[in-house]
């Protein structure tokens, strides 16, 4: 009885301690102290461990070194632009931009998104035609095939993918493949094997450094690339898995990727290029064969292609998010598989609906995670009674996302509406500034809402009340998940 009392003591004081931390030292967003707290107090001990493992913060020291020189014109472009966007001297290929210069020049400033405005850009919606698509591409590689995904599965579809790049890797084609080490943590070693024998290589982000042990498992690379000699790239929501075909549990799955060419490839390649860099001990040196001259569109579509990550503070994402939003002036359109958002968010919303903008938001009618699924569905009752309309998917899965205000801006890319999307997670997305892009993507969001149901006011009201404690309590944790 003595040594059980001993151990209820160490851990009691081993949880005041913690606690002491969080509230004093880490000085960490106060919902999200509030919500460690809580897993501390009602999991004394397990608590603990939960925190040491999903809880640490991110060194915010520079994960990202560049060697001297390297991205030098980059730099000097970046500075350039961001000149002739002060000066407004920078044109517009599509005169709706105008507008908006003030939210490019936000992203040049805050993340180096350098504008290009010479791309040409494919929607994609469904996995088959995507793949069809990335893989024929694929098999047409000349210099090298660059892959960067969150989840890489061990069935038909990843094992296709497979195939093809060790075909690829054989014939003399660099093939670089970086996973999420927590997104594909089920992926066994032989399953690239045949890429390391013909020549590829593979490396995992944020591994463990111990066995099955990884105190960086909260810190994930959601991102999902493609770039195929330096002039093609993909970005989206689709992952490298059959249940991204519709050939699981959740039936039809509807996402959103692009494909584009054009100077925005640079950036996806110095995505990649810093990604790879930092996982990977075959440091990869910036080339002509990275960054080969392109012949752009004259007059393509505007892009900014945006990172963040919890390295970095400033939430390069969630503020081109809310820089759109507060733009809006008639319509936003946004769907997104998990919605979770801060107050900023929340509030940038609800003013837009206020100022008589119609906003509507679609979710998922059915989970795929039931602790979000359950913390989204409180948010969405917020919204209902500030008079934004809601949305359920019901014809499969709903993982796209994308938004789109006044017919004119758009985004799509990895990032959920999410607080892990905004502070936890490595994400990028592609901005778009082009009206053509916007009317695509507010006609599928239209299409979609043929496969969905609205929720209503009375509906949220009248859900029962295991339901209501279910969304409570996911909200309180919320920030954490």
């Amino acid at each position: 009885m003595l040594l059980f009392e001993q151990i209820v003591v160490v851990i009691s004081i081993g949880n005041v301690m913690l606690a002491a931390v969080l509230i004093f030292m880490e000085r960490r967003n106060i919902a999200a102290t509030w919500a460690w707290l809580m897993v501390l107090l009602f999991l004394p001990g397990v608590g603990f461990i939960v925190y040491l493992v999903f809880g640490q913060k991110l060194s915010k020291k520079k994960l990202y070194r560049l060697k001297e020189g390297e991205f030098s014109h980059f730099r000097t472009a970046v500075d350039k632009q961001k000149q002739l966007l002060e000066s407004g001297n920078l044109e517009m290929n599509d005169p709706a931009m105008e507008r908006h210069r003030d939210m490019i020049f936000m992203n040049v400033v805050s993340d180096g998104a350098y504008y290009t405005q010479d791309n040409s850009v494919r929607i994609f919606i469904e996995g088959n035609s995507l793949f069809d698509d990335m893989f024929q591409k694929i098999d047409e590689a000349r210099e090298h095939i660059h892959l960067l995904y969150y989840i890489i599965r061990n069935d038909e579809l990843g094992s296709e993918l497979m195939n093809l790049l060790v075909k690829k890797a054989s014939q003399g084609v660099k093939v670089r493949l970086l996973y999420d080490a927590v997104g594909s943590a089920g992926i066994p070693s032989r399953f690239f094997k045949p890429l390391l024998a013909a020549g590829g290589e593979v490396a995992s982000f944020f591994p463990a450094s111990f066995s099955f042990v990884n105190f960086r498992v909260n810190f994930r690379n959601h991102r999902k690339l493609t770039i195929i000699d330096g002039k093609i790239g993909y970005i989206g929501g689709f992952n490298i898995g059959d249940e991204y075909l519709g050939k699981k549990k959740l039936g039809y799955w509807r996402d959103t990727h692009l494909r584009m060419e054009g100077r925005a490839v640079y950036m996806l390649q110095a995505r990649f290029f810093l990604d790879w860099n930092l996982s990977s001990p075959k440091r990869l040196a910036e080339s002509l064969t990275l960054f080969p001259e392109l012949q752009g569109l004259d007059k393509g579509i505007g892009v900014q292609i945006v990172s963040s990550g919890p390295n970095s503070e400033k939430q390069q994402i969630k503020n081109a998010y809310l820089k759109m939003i507060y733009k809006a002036r008639k319509k936003i359109y946004l769907q997104t598989p998990y919605f979770i958002p801060d107050d900023s968010m929340l509030t940038a919303l609800k003013m837009a609906v206020m100022s008589g903008v119609d906003v509507r938001v679609m979710v998922p009618g059915k989970p795929d995670h039931l602790m979000v699924f359950w913390a989204t569905h409180s948010y969405l009752g917020e919204l209902l009674k500030s008079g934004v309309r809601c949305y359920l998917y019901e014809k499969g899965f709903m993982h796209a996302k994308t938004i789109v205000v006044d017919t004119q801006i758009s985004s799509v890319g990895t990032a959920n509406i999410d607080i892990r999307s905004f502070k936890l997670n490595f994400e990028t997305n592609a901005y778009l500034y082009d009206t053509r892009m916007a009317e695509k993507l507010e006609e599928l969001f239209i299409m979609d809402l043929a496969d969905c149901r609205e929720m209503t006011m009375e509906e949220y009201l009248n859900r029962p009340m295991r339901s209501r404690i279910q969304e409570s309590l996911t909200r309180l944790l919320s920030p954490i998940l």
